[in-house]
Protein backbone atom coordinates (compact mmCIF):
# COMPACT_ATOMS: atom_id res chain seq x y z
CA UNK A 1 0.00 0.00 0.00
CA UNK A 2 0.96 3.40 -0.82
CA UNK A 3 2.36 5.84 2.57
CA UNK A 4 1.11 8.75 1.18
CA UNK A 5 -1.54 9.12 -1.77
CA UNK A 6 0.62 9.52 -5.59
CA UNK A 7 -1.38 11.52 -8.30
CA UNK A 8 -0.34 8.57 -11.08
CA UNK A 9 -0.30 4.89 -10.88
CA UNK A 10 1.43 2.51 -12.93
CA UNK A 11 1.44 -1.04 -14.23
CA UNK A 12 3.45 -2.25 -16.10
CA UNK A 13 4.36 -5.82 -14.91
CA UNK A 14 6.73 -6.86 -17.62
CA UNK A 15 10.30 -5.33 -18.39
CA UNK A 16 11.14 -2.39 -17.34
CA UNK A 17 8.64 -0.24 -18.41
CA UNK A 18 6.99 0.62 -15.40
CA UNK A 19 10.48 1.74 -13.52
CA UNK A 20 11.28 4.09 -16.38
CA UNK A 21 8.15 5.91 -16.87
CA UNK A 22 8.25 6.06 -12.92
CA UNK A 23 11.66 8.08 -13.16
CA UNK A 24 10.52 9.91 -16.16
CA UNK A 25 7.57 11.05 -13.63
CA UNK A 26 9.90 12.04 -10.68
CA UNK A 27 12.00 14.07 -12.94
CA UNK A 28 9.19 16.08 -13.79
CA UNK A 29 8.19 16.62 -10.37
CA UNK A 30 4.63 14.39 -10.40
CA UNK A 31 4.55 11.38 -7.90
CA UNK A 32 3.69 8.13 -8.81
CA UNK A 33 3.14 4.59 -7.48
CA UNK A 34 4.39 1.00 -9.28
CA UNK A 35 1.21 -1.77 -8.96
CA UNK A 36 2.81 -5.12 -9.21
CA UNK A 37 -0.95 -5.81 -10.65
CA UNK A 38 -4.56 -5.23 -11.58
CA UNK A 39 -6.13 -6.23 -8.66
CA UNK A 40 -3.58 -3.62 -6.37
CA UNK A 41 -4.25 -0.72 -9.02
CA UNK A 42 -8.25 -0.86 -9.14
CA UNK A 43 -7.71 -1.08 -4.81
CA UNK A 44 -6.09 2.67 -4.99
CA UNK A 45 -7.76 4.02 -7.97
CA UNK A 46 -10.33 5.77 -5.79
CA UNK A 47 -7.20 8.17 -4.43
CA UNK A 48 -5.40 8.37 -7.82
CA UNK A 49 -6.08 10.88 -10.66
CA UNK A 50 -4.41 9.38 -13.42
CA UNK A 51 -3.37 5.26 -14.25
CA UNK A 52 -0.38 4.84 -16.83
CA UNK A 53 -0.61 1.26 -17.95
CA UNK A 54 0.32 -1.04 -19.83
CA UNK A 55 -1.67 -2.47 -23.08
CA UNK A 56 -0.52 -5.93 -22.46
CA UNK A 57 -0.82 -5.87 -18.51
CA UNK A 58 -5.02 -5.73 -19.23
CA UNK A 59 -4.94 -7.72 -21.50
CA UNK A 60 -3.08 -10.79 -19.22
CA UNK A 61 -5.61 -10.25 -16.56
CA UNK A 62 -8.99 -10.60 -15.06
CA UNK A 63 -10.57 -6.94 -16.26
CA UNK A 64 -13.91 -7.48 -14.44
CA UNK A 65 -13.72 -5.13 -11.53
CA UNK A 66 -11.60 -2.76 -13.36
CA UNK A 67 -14.11 -2.23 -15.95
CA UNK A 68 -16.95 -2.23 -13.47
CA UNK A 69 -15.34 0.12 -10.96
CA UNK A 70 -14.44 2.67 -14.37
CA UNK A 71 -18.71 1.68 -15.45
CA UNK A 72 -19.52 2.80 -11.73
CA UNK A 73 -18.06 6.24 -11.62
CA UNK A 74 -20.21 9.16 -10.22
CA UNK A 75 -21.73 11.67 -13.30
CA UNK A 76 -18.71 13.75 -12.85
CA UNK A 77 -15.70 11.43 -13.40
CA UNK A 78 -14.14 9.90 -16.70
CA UNK A 79 -10.34 8.26 -14.76
CA UNK A 80 -7.80 9.41 -17.60
CA UNK A 81 -5.67 6.32 -18.42
CA UNK A 82 -2.80 6.40 -20.42
CA UNK A 83 -2.25 3.37 -22.28
CA UNK A 84 1.66 2.39 -23.29
CA UNK A 85 1.01 0.45 -26.49
CA UNK A 86 3.47 -1.29 -29.16
CA UNK A 87 4.44 1.48 -32.43
CA UNK A 88 1.98 0.94 -35.36
CA UNK A 89 -0.34 -1.65 -33.66
CA UNK A 90 -4.17 -0.91 -33.44
CA UNK A 91 -4.99 -0.90 -29.44
CA UNK A 92 -6.69 -4.59 -28.64
CA UNK A 93 -10.25 -4.84 -28.94
CA UNK A 94 -10.69 -6.09 -25.35
CA UNK A 95 -9.80 -2.94 -24.38
CA UNK A 96 -12.74 -0.87 -26.21
CA UNK A 97 -14.39 -0.38 -22.95
CA UNK A 98 -11.39 2.15 -22.24
CA UNK A 99 -12.26 4.52 -25.26
CA UNK A 100 -14.06 7.08 -22.76
CA UNK A 101 -10.89 7.84 -20.96
CA UNK A 102 -7.90 6.83 -22.63
CA UNK A 103 -4.80 8.48 -23.88
CA UNK A 104 -2.87 6.43 -26.08
CA UNK A 105 1.18 6.54 -25.83
CA UNK A 106 3.25 4.37 -28.32
CA UNK A 107 5.84 2.92 -27.17
CA UNK A 108 9.30 3.53 -27.43
CA UNK A 109 8.11 7.25 -26.38
CA UNK A 110 9.98 10.59 -25.45
CA UNK A 111 10.55 11.53 -21.71
CA UNK A 112 8.59 14.70 -23.03
CA UNK A 113 5.99 12.66 -24.54
CA UNK A 114 5.12 10.70 -21.47
CA UNK A 115 5.11 13.53 -18.98
CA UNK A 116 3.32 15.74 -21.16
CA UNK A 117 0.75 13.32 -21.40
CA UNK A 118 0.58 12.71 -17.72
CA UNK A 119 -0.07 16.33 -17.32
CA UNK A 120 -2.65 16.68 -19.92
CA UNK A 121 -4.15 13.50 -17.71
CA UNK A 122 -4.23 15.44 -14.45
CA UNK A 123 -5.36 18.75 -15.79
CA UNK A 124 -8.90 17.03 -17.18
CA UNK A 125 -8.59 14.99 -13.70
CA UNK A 126 -8.35 18.65 -11.74
CA UNK A 127 -11.56 20.14 -14.12
CA UNK A 128 -13.18 17.05 -13.17
CA UNK A 129 -12.43 17.50 -9.47
CA UNK A 130 -13.57 21.12 -9.43
CA UNK A 131 -17.20 20.37 -11.39
CA UNK A 132 -17.39 17.53 -8.19
CA UNK A 133 -17.02 20.79 -5.68
CA UNK A 134 -19.23 22.47 -7.46
CA UNK A 135 -21.88 19.77 -7.84
CA UNK A 136 -21.71 19.03 -3.74
CA UNK A 137 -22.00 22.52 -3.03
CA UNK A 138 -25.13 22.93 -5.17
CA UNK A 139 -26.30 19.46 -2.80
CA UNK A 140 -25.52 21.27 0.52
CA UNK A 141 -27.49 24.25 -0.90
CA UNK A 142 -30.67 22.17 -1.88
CA UNK A 143 -30.42 19.92 1.31
CA UNK A 144 -29.99 22.90 3.62
CA UNK A 145 -33.35 24.44 1.55
CA UNK A 146 -35.08 21.36 2.45
CA UNK A 147 -34.07 21.85 5.99
CA UNK A 148 -34.67 25.60 6.63
CA UNK A 149 -38.68 24.55 4.78
CA UNK A 150 -38.93 21.67 7.21
CA UNK A 151 -38.00 24.42 9.77
CA UNK A 152 -40.29 26.73 8.66
CA UNK A 153 -43.00 24.29 9.06
CA UNK A 154 -42.12 23.36 11.87
CA UNK A 155 -41.86 27.01 13.77
CA UNK A 156 -45.02 27.72 12.16
CA UNK A 157 -47.54 25.28 13.40
CA UNK A 158 -45.18 25.51 17.18
CA UNK A 159 -45.85 29.27 17.16
CA UNK A 160 -50.07 28.90 16.17
CA UNK A 161 -50.05 26.21 18.81
CA UNK A 162 -48.46 28.97 21.30
CA UNK A 163 -50.82 31.76 20.05
CA UNK A 164 -53.94 29.65 20.71
CA UNK A 165 -52.37 28.40 23.92
CA UNK A 166 -52.04 32.13 24.80
CA UNK A 167 -54.91 33.26 23.83
CA UNK A 168 -57.00 31.08 25.38
CA UNK A 169 -54.83 31.51 29.05
CA UNK A 170 -55.34 35.39 28.51
CA UNK A 171 -59.05 35.10 27.85
CA UNK A 172 -58.99 33.44 31.20
CA UNK A 173 -57.02 35.50 33.33
CA UNK A 174 -58.59 38.62 32.23
CA UNK A 175 -61.39 40.66 34.04
CA UNK A 176 -62.81 42.60 30.32
CA UNK A 177 -61.57 43.48 26.87
CA UNK A 178 -58.78 46.09 27.39
CA UNK A 179 -57.13 43.59 30.03
CA UNK A 180 -57.11 40.82 27.16
CA UNK A 181 -56.03 43.27 24.67
CA UNK A 182 -52.94 44.75 26.82
CA UNK A 183 -51.81 41.07 27.70
CA UNK A 184 -52.17 39.15 24.63
CA UNK A 185 -50.60 42.43 22.70
CA UNK A 186 -47.78 42.51 24.68
CA UNK A 187 -47.15 38.64 24.70
CA UNK A 188 -47.46 38.60 21.10
CA UNK A 189 -44.64 40.98 20.77
CA UNK A 190 -42.33 38.75 23.36
CA UNK A 191 -43.33 35.98 20.62
CA UNK A 192 -42.22 37.93 18.06
CA UNK A 193 -39.08 39.46 19.49
CA UNK A 194 -37.89 36.11 20.16
CA UNK A 195 -38.50 35.00 16.58
CA UNK A 196 -36.91 37.90 15.25
CA UNK A 197 -33.38 36.89 17.30
CA UNK A 198 -33.76 32.98 15.59
CA UNK A 199 -34.34 34.34 12.19
CA UNK A 200 -31.07 36.73 12.34
CA UNK A 201 -29.18 34.63 13.34
CA UNK A 202 -27.56 32.36 10.65
CA UNK A 203 -27.21 29.53 13.09
CA UNK A 204 -31.66 29.64 14.51
CA UNK A 205 -29.83 30.31 18.23
CA UNK A 206 -31.11 32.92 20.51
CA UNK A 207 -28.79 34.16 23.13
CA UNK A 208 -30.09 33.62 26.78
CA UNK A 209 -28.55 37.11 27.63
CA UNK A 210 -30.50 38.65 24.79
CA UNK A 211 -33.58 37.21 25.79
CA UNK A 212 -33.33 38.64 28.90
CA UNK A 213 -32.53 42.15 28.30
CA UNK A 214 -35.44 42.23 25.55
CA UNK A 215 -37.84 41.55 27.85
CA UNK A 216 -36.44 43.36 30.82
CA UNK A 217 -34.78 46.54 29.43
CA UNK A 218 -37.99 48.69 29.33
CA UNK A 219 -37.51 48.19 33.27
CA UNK A 220 -34.04 49.58 33.95
CA UNK A 221 -33.68 52.88 35.55
CA UNK A 222 -30.29 54.82 33.68
CA UNK A 223 -29.74 57.06 36.70
CA UNK A 224 -30.06 53.65 39.23
CA UNK A 225 -29.82 50.36 37.61
CA UNK A 226 -31.73 47.96 39.53
CA UNK A 227 -31.40 45.00 36.98
CA UNK A 228 -28.54 43.21 37.05
CA UNK A 229 -27.79 40.51 34.05
CA UNK A 230 -24.53 38.01 35.03
CA UNK A 231 -23.65 34.83 33.10
CA UNK A 232 -21.34 33.36 30.26
CA UNK A 233 -22.95 33.70 27.08
CA UNK A 234 -25.37 30.48 26.06
CA UNK A 235 -26.93 30.46 22.94
CA UNK A 236 -30.47 28.58 22.74
CA UNK A 237 -32.08 26.70 19.60
CA UNK A 238 -35.52 27.66 18.80
CA UNK A 239 -37.02 25.10 20.75
CA UNK A 240 -35.89 26.08 23.88
CA UNK A 241 -35.65 29.93 23.16
CA UNK A 242 -38.83 30.34 22.44
CA UNK A 243 -40.78 28.73 25.42
CA UNK A 244 -38.06 30.24 27.38
CA UNK A 245 -38.68 33.74 26.37
CA UNK A 246 -41.89 33.49 26.89
CA UNK A 247 -41.30 32.46 30.49
CA UNK A 248 -39.28 35.53 31.14
CA UNK A 249 -41.80 37.59 29.29
CA UNK A 250 -44.30 36.32 31.73
CA UNK A 251 -41.70 36.67 35.08
CA UNK A 252 -41.01 40.20 33.88
CA UNK A 253 -44.60 41.38 33.39
CA UNK A 254 -45.81 40.21 36.81
CA UNK A 255 -42.60 42.01 38.84
CA UNK A 256 -43.72 45.19 36.64
CA UNK A 257 -47.64 44.42 38.00
CA UNK A 258 -46.97 43.17 41.41
CA UNK A 259 -43.25 42.34 42.41
CA UNK A 260 -39.60 44.16 42.46
CA UNK A 261 -40.20 45.82 39.45
CA UNK A 262 -43.40 47.62 40.31
CA UNK A 263 -41.69 49.64 42.77
CA UNK A 264 -38.68 52.34 42.18
CA UNK A 265 -36.00 50.59 44.71
CA UNK A 266 -37.10 47.43 43.28
CA UNK A 267 -34.07 45.29 42.57
CA UNK A 268 -33.75 42.16 40.46
CA UNK A 269 -30.89 39.51 40.21
CA UNK A 270 -30.73 36.86 37.36
CA UNK A 271 -27.42 34.44 37.52
CA UNK A 272 -26.71 32.20 35.30
CA UNK A 273 -23.52 29.27 35.24
CA UNK A 274 -23.36 26.07 33.08
CA UNK A 275 -22.72 22.66 34.23
CA UNK A 276 -22.32 19.20 33.13
CA UNK A 277 -25.25 16.48 34.14
CA UNK A 278 -23.69 13.21 32.77
CA UNK A 279 -23.01 14.36 29.17
CA UNK A 280 -24.90 16.94 28.96
CA UNK A 281 -24.33 20.56 29.28
CA UNK A 282 -27.01 22.55 31.89
CA UNK A 283 -27.81 26.41 32.16
CA UNK A 284 -28.57 26.86 36.30
CA UNK A 285 -30.62 30.19 36.23
CA UNK A 286 -32.12 32.26 39.60
CA UNK A 287 -34.36 35.33 39.26
CA UNK A 288 -34.32 36.70 42.82
CA UNK A 289 -36.46 39.70 43.54
CA UNK A 290 -35.65 42.20 46.29
CA UNK A 291 -36.67 45.51 47.74
CA UNK A 292 -40.52 45.03 46.34
CA UNK A 293 -44.43 44.36 47.95
CA UNK A 294 -44.64 41.74 50.13
CA UNK A 295 -44.94 38.88 48.62
CA UNK A 296 -48.26 36.65 48.78
CA UNK A 297 -49.00 32.66 47.45
CA UNK A 298 -51.59 33.63 44.25
CA UNK A 299 -54.80 32.28 45.39
CA UNK A 300 -55.28 30.89 41.58
CA UNK A 301 -52.96 29.49 39.13
CA UNK A 302 -52.39 32.18 36.14
CA UNK A 303 -50.89 31.62 32.80
CA UNK A 304 -47.40 32.17 33.68
CA UNK A 305 -47.34 29.76 36.35
CA UNK A 306 -48.49 27.45 33.63
CA UNK A 307 -46.03 28.10 31.59
CA UNK A 308 -43.04 28.06 33.95
CA UNK A 309 -44.24 24.48 35.24
CA UNK A 310 -45.62 22.68 32.27
CA UNK A 311 -44.43 24.35 29.15
CA UNK A 312 -40.88 25.21 30.11
CA UNK A 313 -40.40 21.91 32.35
CA UNK A 314 -41.98 19.81 29.78
CA UNK A 315 -40.86 20.77 26.42
CA UNK A 316 -37.92 21.44 27.33
CA UNK A 317 -36.72 18.79 29.87
CA UNK A 318 -35.84 21.61 32.74
CA UNK A 319 -36.34 21.63 36.57
CA UNK A 320 -38.07 24.56 37.37
CA UNK A 321 -39.00 25.80 40.90
CA UNK A 322 -41.09 28.58 41.74
CA UNK A 323 -40.87 30.33 45.37
CA UNK A 324 -43.17 33.47 46.58
CA UNK A 325 -40.86 34.37 49.26
CA UNK A 326 -42.12 37.45 51.46
CA UNK A 327 -39.23 39.42 50.78
CA UNK A 328 -39.44 38.75 46.86
CA UNK A 329 -40.25 36.13 44.01
CA UNK A 330 -37.56 33.54 43.64
CA UNK A 331 -37.27 31.15 40.33
CA UNK A 332 -34.73 28.91 39.61
CA UNK A 333 -33.96 26.45 36.72
CA UNK A 334 -31.78 23.78 35.35
CA UNK A 335 -32.31 23.85 31.53
CA UNK A 336 -30.24 20.58 29.94
CA UNK A 337 -29.23 22.45 26.43
CA UNK A 338 -29.27 20.66 23.29
CA UNK A 339 -27.01 21.81 20.09
CA UNK A 340 -29.11 20.29 17.52
CA UNK A 341 -33.08 21.49 16.39
CA UNK A 342 -35.91 18.84 17.16
CA UNK A 343 -36.92 19.45 13.29
CA UNK A 344 -38.68 16.89 11.99
CA UNK A 345 -38.73 14.81 8.94
CA UNK A 346 -42.27 15.34 7.03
Amino acid sequence: MMSSSPAVLVLAPLGRDAKIAASILATNQIASHICDSLEETVSLLDEAQCLVVAEEALISSDRTRFAAWLENQPAWSDFPIVLLTMRGAEVDTRLAFLDRYLIVLERPFLASSLANSVRSALRARARQREVQSYIEQKQEVADRQKLLIRELHHRVKNTLANVRAMMGATVRSSGNVQDFVRDFSARLVSLADTHSMLTDDYWQTASLHRLLESELGHYETHDRPRIVLEGPNVALVADIAIPVGMAFHELASNSSKFGALSRPKGRLDVRWSVGTSGDTQVVNLAWRERDGPEVEQPKRRGFGTTLLERVVAVQCDAKVELNYHRDGLQFTMALPLRNTRLVPTY
